[in-house]
């Protein structure tokens, strides 16, 4: 990239994500002994400032040999959420999302209160055509459904990203992925105080050799990868959604954008056990 877009290098934050050998069923509590002993992220703060949420928000990860586990904890006094069908636009209304970065693509996971999923996964265009990496079926242009994002995604427009679009493939599924959702508290009845929901994710390595584009599957220990966790809160006035939602995130991007690789925060895998 030869310009800079969003954030510096001082603004990315780093997460040290340890081994479990403990088994951790996937049900949304995070209730296991070894969710209560990873480390947490810091509390989420603006994707533009850096300031810290009204509300609080926090990420940890884990992973074994066969999957990338994350679990978030999100601070809720009134749990909404209303799309149910799967890739329904629940950027809309309030989610977390998880952003995972290759080198020359990249995969969107999001998730609202009810467990509705969105996924899209992003293959920058200067890249598409590099060494047959992505000449296989589930990145036929012809065959599948196919959207681009241009080069901005910044709500106030301040500038494109220098590399420009990228193809979004919208009917693509994470191979084996399990997620669950627990809300603590009475999904959409404003009539009483929630304490909030977490969510817990499982990721199987065996779905990441495109992302990988050779890294090693599962990670060694001191493998570096880009990955950005997100929650986005769709505030309402008049009953009616405000839009844009307020974003919060990891670190700050220094633009509303969630999609710059360069801004996600550095994993650090260690083979140490939790």
């Amino acid at each position: 990239m030869n310009e800079r877009y969003g954030c510096d290098e001082t603004q990315i934050g780093h997460y040290t994500c340890r081994r479990t050998s403990e088994k951790i069923v996937v049900d949304g509590r995070l209730s296991e002994g070894v969710w209560q002993r990873a480390a947490k992220s810091p509390r989420f703060v603006d994707m533009v400032t850096g300031v810290p949420g009204f509300l609080d928000t926090r990420m940890a990860a884990l992973w074994d040999d066969e999957n990338l586990y994350i679990g978030f904890w999100i601070e809720e006094p009134d749990v909404r959420a209303d799309f149910t069908e799967r890739d329904s636009p629940i950027y809309f209304e309030n989610d977390v999302e998880v952003f995972i970065a290759g080198p020359d693509c990249y995969y969107e996971f999001e998730i609202n209160a009810r467990g509705t999923i969105y996924e899209v996964f992003y293959i920058w265009q200067d890249a598409y055509g590099k060494d047959g990496l992505f000449d296989r079926p589930e990145f036929d242009l012809l065959t599948r459904t196919v959207d681009v994002l241009g080069g901005f995604q910044d709500g106030l427009r301040y500038h494109k990203h220098p590399r420009g679009r990228r193809w979004a493939f919208m009917d693509w599924d994470f191979p084996g992925l399990k997620a669950a959702v627990h809300v603590d508290g009475k999904l959409n009845d404003s009539a009483t105080v929630d304490r909030g929901w977490t969510v817990e994710l499982a990721f199987p390595w065996a779905g990441m050799k495109t992302l990988a584009q050779g890294r090693n599957l599962p990670p060694k220990d001191g493998d570096v990868w880009r990955m950005d966790f997100s929650r986005f809160e769709a505030l309402r006035y008049n009953d009616r959604l405000t839009d844009p939602s307020v974003g919060w995130s990891f670190n700050a991007h220094g633009v509303y954008d969630s999609h710059i690789p360069e801004c996600f925060t550095y994993i650090h895998f260690s083979k140490e056990t939790v």
